[in-house]
């Protein structure tokens, strides 16, 4: 399996309450994105902080073996990952007027 399959599958046991959690409100969110946006964001905000954690262990370790060319693509296939399991997750931030 490719490390950052690993990583993701990693971080999502690890962090299991808080991906739960976020799953939910991702739902709903797909359904009436205005109606849930601050929550979406707040908690979207926790799960971003999460993600960068776990793409900077992955990417160091790649920059660490000196392998760092390779680490801005390792970091879009663990991005791409991400979006196929919360595809909304770049709308975290979005504020309606």
């Amino acid at each position: 399996m490719p490390k950052y399959k690993e990583y993701f599958k990693r971080m999502i046991s690890e962090n299991r309450q808080l991906f739960d959690e976020f799953g939910e409100v991702h739902l709903r969110y797909m359904q009436d994105p205005k109606k849930i946006q601050k929550e979406f964001n707040a908690k979207g905000q926790e799960v971003l902080d999460v993600i960068h954690k776990y793409e900077n262990m992955l990417c160091a370790q790649s920059e660490g073996g000196g392998y760092g060319k390779f680490s801005t693509k390792l970091a879009d296939k663990f991005h791409e990952i991400i979006k196929i399991n919360f595809p909304r997750i770049d709308s975290i931030g979005i504020i309606w007027e």
